[in-house]
């Protein structure tokens, strides 16, 4: 089973890799919860609100742009005396008013409870102390977490999926494994193979196909071969703009 795990990281670690996404590799590896800021929080927190229920490349192409309507995130108290001009700017390039006023409010409880001390609560309770943000649910609470340092994964239904598959009841308990395996932190399992199923359409029958038995072994390795040799094929090198996912 451990063999048969990491024999299918290792494998969608290659096809991520080989597919130029090694810059989102190393941000999320790099992540950690002490080094955060006031304006790294903002802007996380407005990712995960933007692409809620959302395909993260629509956010993507226009992230920048909303960006530069709130000041680029340096920090909430300048977004709140602004509040009306992000508002109206922001609208003009992604019309959902409700999620462009969760991440004003998201700036107002920042200001209001100060934001070192809102780190120490997220350090102490930091599941619970993300719950009280608008937009941020049972499911987006992992990615905000993942992408401000901490060691979680998000359960998304790419995840779920693969972890079911592997006859895990949780993402959180599948990825812990996966990362005690490999060595790569949670969060980095996570990307992994949340960028896997992205890039592979039938990412659970291309898993699958790698289970190993001692009488299949060696034709799964030639298979698993075969499959990196073709995506190598289809390759080419390119330069993928990568922000945060």
């Amino acid at each position: 089973m451990k063999e048969e795990l990491e024999l299918k990281y290792r494998f969608a670690k290659t096809i991520v890799l080989d597919e130029g996404f090694q810059d989102e590799i190393l941000w999320q590896s790099r992540l950690c919860l002490d080094d955060l800021t006031e304006s790294t929080f903002l802007r996380e927190i407005a990712w995960v609100i933007l692409t809620c229920g959302m395909k993260e490349s629509i956010i993507r192409n226009r992230f920048g742009a909303i960006s530069n309507c709130f000041f680029d995130w340096s920090d909430a108290k300048i977004i709140i005396k602004n509040r009306e001009k992000c508002t109206t700017d922001a609208l003009k390039i992604f019309n959902n008013s409700a999620k462009i006023s969760a991440i004003l409010n998201s700036a107002l409880v920042i200001e209001k409870i100060g934001f070192d001390k809102l780190k120490q609560k997220i350090k102490v309770n930091p599941i619970e102390t993300l719950r009280q943000f608008e937009f941020i649910g049972p499911v987006t609470v992992y990615h905000l977490a993942k992408n401000i340092g901490l060691p979680v994964a998000k359960p998304d239904r790419h995840l779920l999926r693969i972890a079911q598959m592997e006859k895990y009841q949780d993402v959180q308990t599948f990825c812990t494994d996966l990362s005690n395996i490999s060595g790569d932190s949670i969060s980095v399992v996570d990307i992994v193979l949340w960028r896997f199923a992205t890039i592979e359409h039938d990412y659970l029958k291309v898993l699958s196909s790698l289970n190993c038995s001692n009488d299949l072994e060696n034709s799964n390795d030639d298979s698993r071969d075969t499959h990196i040799m073709n995506r190598n094929s289809q390759s080419s090198n390119k330069n993928i703009e990568f922000m945060h996912i």
